[in-house]
């Protein structure tokens, strides 16, 4: 719409820059718990993103919460 949809996208693109990283460290075993903490964060990037009207900051933080839900499913939501 604006240039507030713009920065929006911006937000959610640097929420999930910020989260791919810890989220790559969380699949070296026994650090899947990382994984509690990423979840929630690329959530926040997801909704920013959603509010946006670009799709890039959105799809980037659904790959990053998707695997690290598939992380912790397959240790059992463990590690």
């Amino acid at each position: 719409m604006g240039y507030d949809d713009g920065m929006l996208n911006l937000l959610s693109i640097l929420v999930g820059i910020i989260a791919l990283p810890l989220m790559l460290i969380a699949l070296i075993p026994l650090l899947g718990w990382l994984n509690y903490l990423v979840i929630p964060i690329a959530v926040v990037g997801l909704a920013l993103g959603a509010l946006s009207d670009s799709n890039a900051g959105r799809n980037l933080n659904i790959v990053v919460a998707g695997v690290g839900f598939l992380r912790l499913w397959l240790g059992g939501f463990i590690f």
